[in-house]
């Protein structure tokens, strides 16, 4: 079994990816191109949500929680979506815009698609299961790759890649 793939995303980047985001976003909105408000996907979406708020000169913004994860709260024991906190002010989504960090399985994308269907679905980061449920994204990942974001990570060293394949096999 190959070992997972790791992709680090810094809080630079993170930056800099949701401002282009935000540029791809400018203008797609359908009141004039702008968007009524802002659904961010908790929790990952907090952080993006508010850079793009920002960008996009956007002061509405509400939330939605999706908890997919199961009672003992690891993220690889998955448990069935659950709604902890409804979108109150984005009625069926129309003319709002949902943000997220990633998509990956599309789980939670499908919950909230379901509760917004006329909303235009945003991320930064997609994974190729949950793409075809975005309209909109900055970067595609692979499948099998996990995403380190800033706020889950702290700097450490890591081995370089040739010494950590050697040692694997």
């Amino acid at each position: 079994m190959a070992p997972p793939r790791y992709y680090t995303v810094t809080w630079d980047q993170l930056h800099r990816d949701a401002k282009a985001l935000a540029w791809r976003l400018h203008g797609k909105g359908p009141e004039g191109g702008s968007f009524k408000g802002i659904v961010a996907i908790t929790r990952g979406g907090l952080i993006p949500a508010a850079i793009v708020a920002r960008e996009l000169d956007c002061r509405l913004i509400e939330s939605v929680s999706v908890i997919t994860y199961g009672k003992d709260g690891e993220e690889q024991n998955r448990g069935e979506p659950t709604v902890a906190k409804p979108p109150v002010a984005a009625g069926d989504g129309k003319g709002w815009l949902v943000l997220d960090d990633l998509v990956d399985t599309g789980t939670t994308a499908r919950v909230v698609r379901a509760m917004l269907p006329g909303a235009h679905f945003a991320t930064i980061y997609a994974k190729p299961a949950g793409r075809p449920l975005v309209d909109s994204f900055i970067t595609e990942v692979s499948q099998d790759t996990w995403i380190l974001f800033p706020w889950d990570t702290e700097p450490q060293f890591v081995a370089p890649i040739a010494r950590s394949a050697a040692a694997n096999g």
